[in-house]
């Protein structure tokens, strides 16, 4: 059951990525409720396969922020697409995902912005400060 999983470990993370697959294809391709269409079932061979490979292991981050983007650029879009249709309702699935999902972002959000900010504002050396030799 989904709401036994516990959060970042990449059987947990495979399991979520399944069920919203399995929305997307529900409500996309008419698929039966624990059935995916040939398609789907090609995309999540992939994101198994892909996940397998993270260097993150464990401790990877939504696939949203993380740094490193691993998926073919086709796939990339066509995982996009099914986060895009299910992301939304995991409310009504999974809240607790969908609320773990959300604060992870901001967080991630926060700390770049806290980041950018810490660079801005480090002294940049002008022409006056630099000694001739």
């Amino acid at each position: 059951m989904m709401s036994d999983i516990k959060f970042k470990t990449e059987k947990s993370d495979l399991e979520i990525v399944k069920f919203m697959i399995g929305v997307y294809c529900r409500g996309k391709h008419k698929s039966k409720k624990g059935e995916l269409c040939e398609e789907c079932s090609r995309l999540w061979e992939y994101v198994q396969f892909r996940r397998s490979k993270c260097p993150y292991g464990d401790k990877k981050p939504f696939c949203s922020n993380c740094p490193i983007h691993c998926y073919k650029p086709e796939m990339r879009e066509k995982i996009k697409e099914v986060m895009r249709y299910s992301g939304p309702r995991m409310m009504f699935y999974n809240p607790r995902v969908a609320w773990a999902h959300v604060i992870e972002t901001l967080r991630k959000k926060r700390a770049d912005k806290k980041a950018l900010k810490q660079k801005a504002s480090q002294k940049k050396p002008d022409c006056k400060d630099i000694e001739e030799k």
